[in-house]
């Protein structure tokens, strides 16, 4: 995606606007625009105030095409742009860089219009008020939306004749969203039973002919899946399993699923996961990922194990930077607002153009790609799905089914050499701390389940993404910044603690105490500076800089879309107390899950995660710890036999022979395991500060954690 030819703020010239030394790629989008953009912050305020104008919000990403589509239609037309720069104190903001200002705004938009989304455009009182928005506004009366034109002139003229009314209107709406944000009347009491509503909930929503969950447009809803394949392992109801199988199933077999390259793409416009918005996101596949190592763990069918590596393989030739460490922020959809996802989709003649022709045959029924396909901006492009069983292909063509899958393993790898020529769609490397977090500890999961070359890829790879983020976003006393580069952004309670739990699987995967203090570090900045100490955690740090405009102090519990941030706050706190005994850790996870616990149930599928935090403060963490010398055989097998169980928060600990306990392990583990022998092969299995007799033999060792479902749940407090 180009970043745009410069322009001047105020006037079509060639002179750069605002925007154009932004570290955001979003931002820099717009610095050929003729507005007089500013970024969010206090300069944009000040002259709002000076000027007694209205603020025009524009929040968007650099993945998103509407918020280019109205940038086209809208922003970059001169005479618009001056009726704004005269009217308004224009200011753009990147919803990946400043989530905070993004949630808020989306809240209250929401509020008023009754829809959210990108682009949200947004109107505002001088103080940063918001009494007046929508989404995308086109540049004529359409679609039964008024033109942009029109909507600029009302607010104009409402500003100045009736401002009493937005006033009251803005002061209404802060109302709003301060006791929405902060879940004034959410706190209730606690227990495991809110996790059974929240599952209930979600397999009412569950569609049984094309998997996930309610109708379409789908998108993926991975702490879903993952509380499913959690409460299966406890109570091996079918039912739940069946439904993350034909989930993950039909979205691995669907176009939202790239099949020539990996990777999914953001969510389905239809319920059967065919036709996708193009657009890839880190923190989409980073989950999608973990669902697919769980569900191999738990049924071993291959195509899940395929599909995790197909992500896999994807983001090293894609989204991350394989020199220095680090995981890109996403893969746009489009070359331009022309096409829609066609890097992405075939013709039947590029089809045969690109294949030997018996090859073409195959793939035309394996993907099903005709003369007309599923894109309506152009009837024939097809989206690449997964049709037909290679062997009902055979049977079709009088081919042997080995030929057929030789045939159309062949023509994938060709295929996307021919896809690769094409204008590539922009990738925004931008390195966001979350985001990153995430995805090391999906690599760290990888690596442990996956075995060979890729799984000790993953683990190198993850090692060196998690010692950058320390290196370069790290702050003794502000914690993790939110991106890496450019001037420090701070961090936010999602950077902190996905950090912490990123740290805390380093830790695991290495034993190397340093990522274990890290963690602690992280975790003490999270209980000093964004706990509140009637329960719960705000999304922004107590001595963060104002942040201008909507100062609410929110917390955050829905998946939208990544996990929310107080759950999993809570899940890092648990980890922590059963690592440390510290009961700070644990009363603050418990009053975290209190805050919400009167209304979690309601939001169901939308804050999953707090069903997981639920499940994993009822019946802790489980640790397995491996001993024996490094060449062990016997170890080995143990260790394999640990890492191949699937339980939400399991962790995997192997000591070698050369290792004392007190160096290799946290206080509170060693102390559960005072005669534990480094240099003997056994497996020791804990749960709750009570751990069973150590364990010799890889069967009996399957055996043990094949009934851990009652017994973890049943460990002490």
């Amino acid at each position: 995606m180009s970043e745009g030819v410069p322009h001047h703020p105020d006037v079509a010239t060639n002179v750069p606007n605002r925007l154009s030394g932004s570290a955001s790629p979003y931002l820099r989008s717009a610095a050929s625009q003729p507005v007089s953009w500013y970024e969010w912050g206090p300069e944009a305020f000040a002259r709002a105030r000076a000027e007694d104008k209205p603020i025009l919000l524009d929040i968007g990403a650099v993945w998103c095409h509407w918020c280019h589509v109205i940038d086209r239609e809208s922003y970059e037309d001169p005479e618009l742009a001056a009726f704004i720069n005269h009217a308004f104190i224009p200011i753009k903001v990147d919803r990946d860089e400043r989530p905070d200002v993004d949630a808020r705004y989306q809240t209250a938009v929401s509020a008023l219009s009754g829809q959210g989304g990108w682009p949200l455009t947004g109107f505002l009182l001088p103080d940063g008020r918001p009494f007046y928005g929508g989404t995308y506004f086109p540049p004529t009366d359409a679609m039964g939306r008024p033109s942009f034109r029109r909507v600029l002139e009302s607010v104009k003229d409402a500003f100045r004749e009736r401002r009493a009314e937005l006033e009251n209107t803005a002061g209404a709406l802060v109302n709003a969203v301060t006791q929405a944000e902060t879940f004034a009347n959410a706190r209730g009491e606690w227990s495991e039973g809110l996790a059974e509503k929240q599952i209930a909930g979600i397999m009412q929503r569950f569609d049984p002919h094309q998997g996930g969950f309610g109708r379409g447009p789908k998108f993926p809803h991975s702490s879903a899946i993952d509380l499913l394949l959690e409460r299966y392992q406890t109570t091996r109801t079918p039912e739940l399993l069946w439904a993350v199988r034909t989930t993950l199933e039909k979205m691995a077999h669907g176009g939202v699923y790239d099949q020539l390259a990996g990777g999914f793409h953001r969510y389905s416009v239809d319920d059967r996961w065919l036709v996708p918005h193009f657009e890839k996101m880190s923190y989409d596949n980073s989950e999608l990922l973990k669902n697919y190592l769980h569900a191999y763990q738990v049924t071993n069918n291959r195509l899940f194990g395929d599909t995790a590596a197909g992500i896999i393989a994807w983001v090293a030739r894609v989204l991350s930077d394989q020199e220095r460490g680090g995981f890109y922020a996403s893969q746009d959809a489009d070359i331009s607002l022309e096409d829609d996802g066609d890097y992405f989709t075939w013709t039947l003649d590029e089809l045969r153009a690109a294949l030997p022709a018996e090859d073409a045959r195959v793939i035309e029924l394996y993907y099903d790609v005709g003369a007309h396909g599923e894109m309506h901006h152009n009837p024939a492009k097809n989206v690449l799905w997964v049709a037909r069983d290679p062997k009902a292909i055979a049977e079709a063509l009088g081919r042997s089914a080995q030929d057929v899958e030789l045939a159309i393993r062949n023509s994938r790898a060709r295929l996307l050499g021919v896809r690769e020529n094409r204008p590539t769609p922009f990738v925004d490397t931008t390195l966001y701390t979350s985001w990153n977090a995430m995805f090391v500890s999906a690599y760290f999961e990888a690596a442990s389940v996956l075995e060979g070359e890729m799984g000790a890829g993953c683990r190198y790879f993850a090692l060196l993404t998690l010692d950058r983020l320390l290196a370069e976003g790290w702050d003794e006393r502000r914690g993790f910044a939110h991106r890496l580069g450019g001037d420090r952004l701070d961090g936010t309670l999602d950077d902190q603690v996905f950090m912490a739990g990123a740290l805390l699987d380093g830790f695991e995967a290495t034993l190397e105490r340093r990522y274990f203090a890290a963690a602690e570090a992280a975790m003490k900045i999270v209980m000093e500076k964004y706990a509140d100490p009637a329960g719960g955690f705000f999304d922004r740090s107590s001595d963060a800089a104002p942040m201008g405009g909507l100062e609410v102090r929110r917390k955050p519990l829905q998946d939208s879309p990544t996990p929310g941030g107080n759950p999993v706050a809570v899940i890092a706190l648990e980890r922590m107390y059963a690592y440390t005994g510290d009961r700070r850790y644990r009363e603050g996870a418990q009053a975290a899950l209190e805050t919400f616990a009167g209304t979690a149930p309601d939001y169901g599928l939308f804050a999953a995660t707090y069903g997981l935090a639920t499940v994993l403060h009822a019946r802790h963490p489980l640790q397995i710890v491996v001993t024996g010398a490094a060449e062990d055989e016997a170890a080995a097998r143990l260790e394999l036999t640990a890492r191949s169980f699937y339980r939400f928060g399991k962790a995997v600990l192997r000591v070698h022979g050369q290792l004392s306990q007190k160096d290799a392990l946290p206080p509170a583990l060693a102390e559960t395991l005072p005669h534990l022998r480094a240099d003997k092969a056994q497996a020791f299995v804990c749960a709750g500060g009570t751990c069973y007799p150590p364990v010799e033999d890889a069967d009996k060792l399957s055996e043990l954690l094949a009934k851990m479902g009652s017994a973890a749940g049943a460990a002490g407090n």
